[in-house]
C-alpha cells in the first residue's frame, strides 16, 4: 500500500504543477460561480427554490466537462510512461504492475475530486450567501451531486486509464479519449432518443430503456441528479422519465462505481500480460 501512496503522490504533485490541471480547476470553478450567480433570475417565475436551479445546471456542466477533463487527465497515464521512455525505468522497482495502475488512477481522482470541490463549493458558497433561506435549503441533494460528479469523473478516469494500456502511441490514446467523450456524452442520448421515437407505434419496453440508461456512465449521472427531487425533475424536463424509470438512487449510484471498477480490472489485467 505504500507503493500505491507513493505512485499517486507523484501523480498528485505533477497533477499540480501541470497549467492545464489549474487551468481546468479554474474553467470549472468559474463556470459553476456563473451558473451559480446566474441560475437564480429564473427562480420566480417558475416558483423553484434556487438551489434546485442550481442543481439542474451543474449538473448539466458536469456531463460535458468531467468527463472530458477525466479523459485528458488519464489517457497518456500509461502509453504516455512507455513512450517517455519511464516504464521500464518503473517496472525496476519493486512494485507490482496492478500497484501502477491503482496508484496512477487514486492520484488522478484526488486531482479530480480537488477540482469540483474547490470549484462546487464556490458555487455553494455564493448561492449561500445570496440565498436568504439557505439553512432552509435541502442541500443533501448538491452533496449528492458533489459524490456522483466525483463517481462519474472515477468512471472515465477508469475509461481513459484502459485506452492507455490499449494503445502503444500517444496520439492514439488521445484520439480514442476524445472519441470516447464524443460517443458517450454525445451521439449516445442522439442514438438513444431516435431509437425511442423509431419504437414509439410499438412501444419500448421500460425495463430494456432502464439498461439502455445503465450502459453509459452520463445517461446514469443525468438520472441520478435530475429526477433527485420533484422541483429538479420539472426544471429539468425529465419528469415523465423519473416517474417511468425503476432504477432508484442506489441503482444508480452502483452503476457508476460498476463502470470504475470494471475498466480499471480490465486496465490491469491487459497491463499485466503486456510487453514494457
Amino acid at each position: 500500500m505504500n507503493v500505491i501512496f507513493i505512485i499517486a503522490l507523484q501523480e498528485v504533485l505533477t497533477g499540480l504543477r501541470n497549467k492545464w490541471v489549474l487551468s481546468t480547476t479554474l474553467l470549472l470553478g468559474a463556470l459553476a460561480l456563473s451558473l451559480t450567480l446566474l441560475g437564480s433570475t429564473p427562480t420566480g417565475g417558475v416558483g423553484a427554490d434556487s438551489l434546485s436551479v442550481v442543481v439542474v445546471s451543474l449538473s448539466s456542466l458536469s456531463i460535458f466537462l468531467i468527463p472530458l477533463i477525466a479523459l485528458m487527465l488519464s489517457f497518456d497515464s500509461i502509453v504516455g510512461e512507455a513512450e517517455r521512455g519511464t516504464l521500464l525505468l518503473l517496472m525496476a522497482y519493486p512494485l507490482a504492475r496492478w500497484h501502477l495502475i491503482v496508484g496512477k488512477f487514486l492520484g488522478h481522482i484526488f486531482i479530480l475530486l480537488l477540482a469540483i470541490v474547490i470549484g462546487y463549493g464556490m458555487a455553494a458558497l455564493a448561492l449561500a450567501l445570496e440565498s436568504e433561506a439557505a439553512v432552509e435549503l435541502d442541500w443533501s441533494v448538491f452533496g449528492g451531486l458533489i459524490l456522483s460528479s466525483i463517481l462519474l469523473g472515477g468512471a472515465f478516469l477508469a475509461l481513459g486509464t484502459l485506452i492507455s494500456t490499449l494503445t502503444v502511441e500517444r496520439a492514439t490514446a488521445a484520439g480514442l479519449a476524445v472519441a470516447s467523450w464524443f460517443v458517450l456524452v454525445l451521439i449516445y442520448d442522439a442514438a438513444l432518443l431516435g431509437l425511442l421515437v423509431s419504437a414509439q407505434d410499438g412501444g419500448m419496453n421500460s425495463d430494456l430503456l432502464d439498461l439502455f440508461l445503465l450502459a453509459n456512465p452520463a445517461d446514469a449521472f443525468r438520472l441520478l441528479n435530475l429526477t433527485s427531487t420533484e422541483t429538479v425533475r420539472t426544471l429539468s424536463g425529465m419528469a415523465g422519465l423519473g416517474a417511468n424509470s425503476a432504477l432508484s438512487s442506489g441503482v444508480l449510484l452502483a452503476s457508476l462505481v460498476g463502470w470504475i471498477c470494471v475498466p480499471l480490472c480490465i486496465a490491469i489485467g491487459v497491463f499485466l500480460r503486456r510487453e514494457p
